[in-house]
């Protein structure tokens, strides 16, 4: 994912309850220790004193992932990284699971690839399973074959005009 730059907007909480907007748009592509130290610079910015509480208030890039208004920094690194690993398909299998990260990574360990439609994974699997010759090949109905694996084994996930296929755990 080439163009991948997710970026956070995190709030002052004090600003925020006496009516006033203050906060700042973070790279959330960093470390921990940076985004909370640009956090607490962001705070003691604040036009309110003593200003310690902060709030996710939106975020972009992050497709159509949902984070919390009080998600942890900690988390939003890892979904990032996990996102910057598994690219497209990361990001997939997160939208698809409601951004369960430990979930995600298990997932991954059963993905299977991209394809066109899923009567080409079952053409594909067919192939690398068993030796055809040539005078089966069309006696093979592929698409009643894919039904039945995505009835059970399998489940794709349609992302940017791709199809992710990946085992059921």
């Amino acid at each position: 994912m080439n163009n991948f730059n997710p970026r956070i907007y995190v709030a002052c909480l004090a600003s925020y309850n006496n009516g006033i907007l203050h906060g700042k748009w973070l790279d959330a592509d960093q470390s921990v220790d940076d985004i909370n130290n640009e956090i607490q610079v962001m705070l003691k910015e604040s036009p309110m004193p003593n200003a310690e509480e902060f709030a996710l208030h939106d975020y972009e890039d992050f497709g159509d992932i949902k984070l919390d208004e009080y998600e942890s920094i900690e988390t939003i690194v890892a979904i990032v990284n996990f996102i910057k690993e598994h690219e497209e398909a990361g990001m997939a299998i997160l939208e698809y699971n409601g951004c369960d990260l430990d979930e995600a990574k298990n997932y991954m360990e059963e993905y299977c690839g991209v394809f066109n439609s899923e009567e080409d994974f079952a053409r594909e699997l067919m192939n690398d399973c068993y030796e055809i010759p040539d005078y089966l090949i069309c006696y093979i109905d592929y698409e009643a074959f894919a039904r039945d694996l995505f009835c059970s084994d399998y489940f794709s996930i349609e992302k940017g005009y791709k199809l992710h296929v990946f085992r059921h755990i």
